[in-house]
């Protein structure tokens, strides 16, 4: 039944197959083919976050070749998860490892936080400044021109 669409049809065909779900669940994994949404390289169904995680978390000589590539070809589709993936084994390497020196966890953390650390606190302090003054307009004016005359400094 290549293309059918109709939920009772196929599930009818699947069960003969062995398949023991029912209808409700045929037809919530046909929605997406039916309003054209469906990616075209469509997530392995026993891809989980907690899979990923394991993959994540673990050591990358532990996993097996499969598990490797799984990991390589998500991070390849989201450069996001290939940033967390990278800080992530750092972390645990740390960890594992037992530094005792501090300023490894420090050079780890300003890598790439302190930039956003730095403008979280600058937040803060405006918004103490302006405690009870103002309300969230004039906070977020407040901000907006700080961070474009910050720009404009690191330019200069």
């Amino acid at each position: 039944m290549e293309g059918c669409t109709n939920a009772s049809a196929l599930t009818r065909e699947i069960q003969r197959l062995g398949y023991r779900g029912d209808v409700n669940t045929v037809r919530r994994h046909l929605k997406p083919y039916r309003n054209g949404a469906i990616p075209a390289t469509a997530p392995s169904p026993h891809l989980t976050v907690r899979r990923v995680t394991d993959w994540t978390m673990r050591r990358p000589e532990h996993l097996t070749d499969l598990e490797r590539k799984g990991l390589d070809e998500l991070c390849e589709r989201n450069p996001a998860l290939a940033t967390t993936v990278e800080y992530a084994r750092r972390l645990a390497l740390m960890i594992r490892t037992r530094r005792s020196e501090h300023l490894a966890l420090d050079v780890w953390i300003a890598d790439d936080s302190g930039p956003v650390e730095g403008r979280v606190n600058h937040i803060k302090m405006i918004k103490r400044q302006m405690f009870g003054r103002a309300k969230l307009p004039l906070l977020r004016k407040r901000v907006l021109l700080t961070a474009a005359q910050g720009s404009h400094r690191h330019q200069a």
